[in-house]
């Protein structure tokens, strides 16, 4: 796995685990806000622009993280936050390792599996993957996922650089994962944030979590979407971040 890193190695540290298909410049922003007072490490996942190896399970994702943040941090950082398809790597994570953090922000993760949509995937993507490379139908989808208009390039590029086989792995991952009740364990204190206009899925997800493991809190972000909060609203997230480390949420 590879990794983008930002301030100096002296400064406790902040790790993000972008979103599925997109990569480093998802949190790109967040790191250069927060650089002055921490070192903040953002891991390329597997089977993304700029990884190193293909994608195999979110657990593997899992399991590559916690054994580097051993081998270069003492077992343990101060913060993780986690997009989508990251935040879903983070729910895995502190699942499997309690002590790992002391503050995780889970983003927009579904820990609810969909068989429907998973056993759909590969057919699908099977017939239609020549689609993303196609400049205009990149286009319609990243209007689709309401991201900023300036970070266009950055999608296209990485998205066309994603094989089809690791895509139909991601996507089958993300629509099968299901939270494991070792979450309950994790010793982190954790934020859960969510659009106000995400799909139900997501929602569930959120209360589930909140289920299982109590004392962990929910803000639901009046008008966003999904995955506008860290990708769109850098300065609001920063805050939040800054507001959780500080213990006043």
């Amino acid at each position: 796995m590879n990794y983008r890193e930002y301030g100096s190695e002296n400064k406790e540290v902040i790790m993000f685990l972008h979103g599925g298909g997109l990569s480093w410049w998802n949190y790109r922003e967040e790191a250069e806000m927060l650089q002055d007072r921490y070192r903040v490490v953002i891991p390329i996942l597997d089977g993304h622009s700029g990884s190193d190896r293909h994608f195999t399970s979110i657990e593997d994702n899992a399991a590559e993280i916690i054994a580097f943040i051993d081998e270069h941090f003492g077992g343990s950082v101060l913060m993780i936050g986690g997009l989508s398809f990251g935040a879903q790597i983070l729910v895995e994570i502190l699942s499997e390792r309690k002590d790992i953090c002391r503050h995780a922000l889970v983003e927009s993760a579904m820990v609810e599996p969909s068989q429907f949509t998973n056993s759909m995937i590969k057919s699908a993507f099977g017939s239609s993957f020549w689609l993303i490379k196609q400049r205009w139908f990149a286009k319609l989808q990243f209007k689709s996922m309401h991201m900023k208009p300036e970070l266009f390039e950055d999608y296209y590029r990485d998205t066309c650089a994603v094989e089809k086989e690791d895509l139909i792995a991601l996507l089958q991952a993300n629509t099968a994962y299901e939270l494991k009740e070792s979450f309950k364990d994790s010793q982190a204190d954790v934020h859960i944030y969510i659009g106000q206009k995400e799909n139900k899925g997501i929602r569930a997800s959120a209360l589930q979590m909140q289920s299982v493991k109590p004392g962990t809190s929910l803000d639901i972000l009046p008008r966003l979407y999904h995955g506008e909060f860290s990708i769109n609203h850098a300065d609001d997230y920063v805050r939040e971040v800054e507001l959780i480390l500080n213990g006043v949420k």
